[in-house]
């Protein structure tokens, strides 16, 4: 591509409304612009990227025989509904009507297309197994956009299914698109952890997650490095941390507490360690109301409380909610007299004597024990912290951060029990199709690897995803020998079939410089005053210096640090 007559701009900027360090670069560099919240356009350069991505993703696909299709967006209400899954999606999912007033939704996943696809196959057990996937659009009415490419409304996503006979070819099925998955993401040179996490809407027996470790990432992982075992803090494991109590039990008292609400200003007006504490959060789920009680100082994790009720939709009760249930102001809440279910997490059993509120306005009750209140349900409901330990090996754990680029799931036979995808085996016994789910982010792959290749002159590609692999840039334009040269370059990479720019524009050579620096192309060529005597320059992004090499052996020197990397 010649730059002088592309559509090609670069922004000297950093840009006000994009908080990650990818979103910036990839709006600076041109290669994105936002159209509205969580809406981009992918302009020439990014869309190459994008490309790349994609090509990696079907050449691994294809390795291991999935085959390619690819299903509408705007999909009947209707087949959510069978499925059981429009309820679970909520406000999530983008919903219109057409013109005769039926009820049509923008597609976040495609499960259930998915599973009437293959019900057109599938008859017998000679029809199974197979795979197949598509990298199309999906959509989510996201309450909070943000992060560039990370939290969008729209983007672009590969996702597989599997299909078998029974557990063991889901299991192996699983294992083929899960090393498929390693590979696609070392060429990516994404560094990225496989963690365990919850199931979710998706539903089904497992799902791991394929998360690229970065700062601003928006998943907590919980990891231990001694043992391997690792974990989205949603799903991570709490270990025990309170021993069981060998106080004698005392007599509850009810005391006045004016003036107070946290822990913190409780413990300090009645001289208590915050130990002691009981909090209690009040929690609409699923449109029944539910009480949480955790120690003092830990916080309720509310993806196991979820898991815990089988639920759709967990959130804090309002304010006048709560006050509501109570009978107090905000801040008095406890578990004695509640007309609601109250659930305990696991260290709140081996407490005595411990401090909760009394649903009464400045009151709070001191030397509660579990006699004094009706509980529902015991279970781990807490987030993890640092003070746990591996719940796999006793050992320490690190807590980073990542976004999620991928994820598998085996689904079971959730959707085929649900969609009438059955089969008949050699009895001729009608059962259930097993099914895997197995998706991609591709926007968020191209984020994440930005977010991990950078420095403060701009974007560092890896060769494979990179728009252009060379960029040939003409010191001065006007002049015949160095356009020459550049342009006899330009032809010779071409025909070798290494994408290239040349940057042909009338522009000073530090703007050409730092444009391609920006944008992060692999390997620049200069040609500059030395080519009088056939010298170019030649350097790679990723490292520092160049080194000058003669015209006629530029295209073996390029060709040779394409083949290592």
């Amino acid at each position: 591509m010649k730059l002088k007559h592309s559509y090609f701009y670069t922004l000297r900027e950093t840009v006000k409304d994009e908080e990650s360090i990818s979103g910036n670069l990839l709006t600076r560099s041109g290669m994105i612009k936002k159209s509205s919240s969580g809406v981009y356009m992918f302009l020439p350069l990014g869309y190459k990227v994008m490309k790349n991505i994609e090509k990696i993703v079907r050449e691994e696909m294809e390795n291991i025989d999935a085959g390619e299709l690819l299903m509408p967006a705007l999909i009947p209400e209707d087949v959510y509904v069978s499925s059981g899954r429009r309820e679970a999606f909520g406000n999530d999912m983008f919903s219109l009507k057409d013109r005769f007033d039926k009820n049509y939704v923008l597609a976040p996943t495609h499960e259930e297309l998915f599973t009437i696809a293959a019900s057109a196959k599938v008859k017998s057990y000679k029809d199974l197994p197979f795979s197949i996937y598509q990298i199309q659009d999906k959509f989510r009415d996201e309450p909070r956009c943000r992060y560039g490419l990370i939290r969008v409304r729209e983007f672009l996503m590969k996702d597989a299914y599997s299909f078998d006979m029974d557990e063991k070819g889901l299991n192996d099925s699983y294992n083929n698109m899960y090393n498929a998955y390693k590979k696609i993401f070392a060429r990516l040179g994404i560094d990225y952890r496989i963690v365990t996490s919850d199931t979710g809407a998706m539903g089904g027996l497992l799902s791991e997650e394929f998360q690229a470790i970065t700062e601003i990432g928006e998943d907590k992982l919980v990891i231990c490095d001694d043992c391997g075992y690792a974990a989205n803090s949603d799903v991570a494991k709490c270990t025990l941390l309170t021993p069981k109590s060998d106080e004698e039990l005392k007599i509850r008292e009810l005391i006045k507490t004016p003036d107070v609400g946290t822990i913190e200003e409780v413990s300090k007006y009645l001289e208590e360690d915050e130990e002691k504490f009981v909090k209690t959060l009040i929690y609409k789920i699923d449109n029944k109301f539910y009480a949480a009680l955790v120690k003092g100082n830990n916080e309720v994790n509310e993806a196991k409380l979820k898991k815990l009720l089988k639920a759709n939709d967990a959130s804090l009760a309002s304010q006048e909610e709560v006050e509501e249930i109570t009978g107090a102001a905000l801040g008095f809440a406890g578990p004695i007299g509640l007309d609601i279910p109250v659930i305990l997490d696991n260290e709140v059993m081996n407490m005595k004597n411990f401090v909760v509120g009394a649903n009464k306005t400045d009151y709070h009750y001191k030397n509660v024990n579990l006699e004094d209140f009706n509980y529902l349900l015991t279970s781990d409901i807490r987030c993890i912290t640092s003070k746990d330990s591996c719940p796999k090996c006793g050992r320490s754990l690190t807590f980073k951060n990542g976004i999620e680029i991928g994820n598998t799931f085996k689904l079971g036979t959730k959707y085929s029990e649900n969609l009438d995808l059955y089969y008949l085996n050699k009895e001729n016994e009608n059962l259930p199709v097993w099914m895997g789910c197995y998706g991609i982010g591709i926007g968020r792959c191209m984020a994440s690897v930005v977010e991990q290749n950078h420095d403060e002159k701009g974007i560092i590609w890896p060769m494979e995803i990179a728009p252009f692999k060379v960029a040939i840039v003409v010191v001065n334009t006007d002049d015949d020998a160095q356009m020459d040269a550049a342009n006899y370059l330009y032809e010779s990479l071409r025909k070798q079939r290494i994408s290239t720019i040349l940057d042909d524009r009338e522009e000073r050579a530090g703007v050409k410089f730092n444009d391609m620096d920006l944008i992060g192309i692999p390997v620049k060529v200069t040609v500059g005053n030395k080519i009088k005597d056939q010298i170019v320059e030649i350097k790679q992004r990723k490292k520092e210096g160049f080194e000058e090499v003669s015209l006629y052996d530029a295209l073996s020197k390029i060709e040779d640090i394409m083949d290592g990397e």
